[in-house]
């Protein structure tokens, strides 16, 4: 369609009429009308949003609006926007820069997020809020950027990090802000330094294992707010003051949980499909988990068992990840005897003619009885399972894509829309539990399952989350009598992670604070000598943890 295009010579004639003849430019009419764009400009009261009214193309929930006023009016502009997965904390985030924006209190913005949503917070932000947020590219301009997005990884490397630190931001937002929680990392060390008028920190897991981790988020809020570190540490650890720990932590954090947002959400259907081994792939199991002791006198203690434990998951994922590790360590031990190396040869023969994996296996007889057009996304712990599981499922005639952490930001956002307009299957390590927004699919299998709880909602919560229309599908597949059917039975199923949202986890894991759940586990595989042993403290970590929310939840209807 060809369009034409005139230009307009009468404007221009009237302009210099108007420039020739000055009254003419300040008449009542003029007047009237600057006065009426003053008064539409003019803010009176702080209390209350004034945004909506200019973003009428964006429907803002109750609860989001709820959240910005009380960021605004209660904590000055330094929150943990702390939602579930999946309620919108980058919409929450973009509601409160743009009122402090059209307030006249914030125009240097910087945005941190995972370099697999760069692209995304820029989208939104100029699509639906109208704020000219600009990506970082190879040479940014960190001064003459008004508003600009990028990776933290990115941010604190040199020569930018100089730069950076030297601006005075009146805002800076950092996504997936739980990345943040160890103060020895470079990421921690770099966010300390940034200076700003106001900071918001998103993340739907404040506490992933240690009570200490909440510690240092507010710290990079508000350094001296909950005192100092061994101030804390003494007060707080021990339990016995955790109503007065909740009273600080609320008056810095918002946390909206699906159940009070009073919206309908779709439903999880949960499905936990049980997979055997076959005799040779249990032979190969048994002989890995033979190679403890050699391995612990090998090596200190520890880390023989848990170089045995890491051995056993990977093959209940595949062969070609227990495969490399098994090669990798062979080849870093110093005069291994000529017994461990033979044994451990020996399994690689074994695992090198085993047949396909029956957990692949299981995924492609699932696929098929679905209908054509339907998409799943695969969650897997290992690097090696992903490129396996691509070719054996091309093998099958299903076309998929791989989504990793090690992707470049293009290579990610191309990955996403090749899933979304061309491929069936989304292979994800771990990187693709983190802010990718997967709702136009609702089918989600959980490849291997990872001990820490919260990474399972965090994964879920890519496709159950606003603007997913179907009930969302969530298969575990689990291998029988292996270590990550104990994770199953005794942890995740009596605790009942699957049956929903995870809801109250956060708090279970804050009282469960001497030791992570993580390192609880691991001690307990590798320290274990039978499977009665493993049983017995696993089933004291999940009535401890139930015992802890029971408490809770007592403590909070009384």
């Amino acid at each position: 369609m060809d369009v034409m295009i005139q230009r307009d010579h009468q404007w221009g004639e009237q302009f210099s009429e108007a420039l020739s003849q000055p009254g003419s430019l300040s008449t009542w009419k003029h007047y009237n009308m600057g006065v009426q764009v003053m008064k539409e400009m003019v803010i009176s009261d702080f209390k209350g949003l004034v945004t909506p009214k200019h973003l009428p193309h964006v429907t803002f929930h109750d609860y989001q609006m709820e959240t910005a006023k009380k960021v605004m009016e209660e904590m000055h502009g330094k929150a943990i926007l702390a939602d579930e997965v999946g309620l919108g904390k980058t919409i929450e985030a973009g509601l409160i820069l743009k009122e402090y924006m059209i307030r006249g209190l914030v125009s240097k913005v910087l945005i941190l997020s995972p370099a697999s949503l760069v692209t995304q917070w820029c989208q939104e932000l100029n699509e639906k809020f109208f704020i000219p947020a600009v990506e970082q590219r190879k040479k940014p301009q960190w001064e003459s950027v008004d508003v600009m997005v990028t990776s933290i990884d990115t941010a604190k490397k040199e020569p930018h990090a100089e730069t950076i630190k030297t601006i005075d931001y009146d805002m800076i937002i950092i996504d997936e802000a739980h990345k943040l929680k160890n103060k020895r990392t470079k990421n921690y060390q770099f966010a300390r330094q940034l200076n700003n008028k106001f900071c918001l920190l998103l993340t739907a897991t404040p506490i992933q294992n240690k009570l200490s981790e909440i510690y240092y988020l507010i710290s990079l809020l508000k350094p001296g707010y909950l005192g100092s570190e061994e101030t804390f540490s003494s007060l707080y650890k021990s339990g016995n003051k955790n109503d007065e720990l909740q009273q600080l932590i609320q008056k810095v954090m918002v946390r909206n949980r699906r159940e009070t947002t009073n919206m309908k959400w779709t439903k999880r259907i949960v499905k936990t499909i049980p997979i055997e081994f076959s005799e040779a792939e249990r032979k190969v199991y048994d002989s890995i988990t033979n190679l403890k002791t050699p391995l612990k006198e090998e090596s200190n203690p520890l880390q023989g068992g848990l170089l045995t434990l890491t051995m056993q998951r990977e093959l209940c994922s595949s062969r070609e990840a227990a495969f490399m590790t098994l090669k990798q360590t062979l080849e870093k031990m110093d005069s291994p005897s000529p017994t461990i190396v033979e044994e451990m040869q020996s399994i690689m023969v074994a695992l090198h003619e085993l047949p396909a994996h029956p957990k692949a296996v299981k995924v492609v007889d699932l696929i098929n009885s679905w209908e054509e057009d339907e998409k799943v996304v695969i969650f897997t712990e290992y690097r090696a399972t992903q490129l396996y599981l691509q070719w054996y499922l091309s093998q099958n005639g299903i076309t998929s894509v791989p989504f990793r952490g090690g992707f470049k930001r293009g290579k990610k956002d191309w990955m996403k829309q090749l899933f979304k307009n061309h491929a069936r299957v989304l292979i994800a390590t771990e990187a693709g539990g983190e802010g990718i927004n997967l709702q136009f699919c609702h089918r989600i299998i959980n490849y291997d399952l990872p001990w820490n709880p919260m990474r399972i909602e965090q994964r879920i919560g890519r496709l159950h989350r606003l603007g997913q229309e179907s009930d969302v599908y969530i298969y575990h597949l689990a291998i029988q009598n292996t270590i990550e059917n104990h994770i199953l039975q005794l942890l995740y199923k009596k605790i009942g992670l699957f049956e929903g949202v995870i809801g109250e986890l956060d708090h279970i894991l804050e009282k469960f604070n001497q030791q992570s759940v993580q390192e609880y586990l691991s001690s307990t595989f590798s320290s274990s000598e039978t499977e009665g042993e493993i049983r017995i403290k696993m089933e004291h970590l999940a009535s401890l943890m139930l015992e802890k929310n029971e408490g809770e939840n007592r403590h909070a209807t009384s």
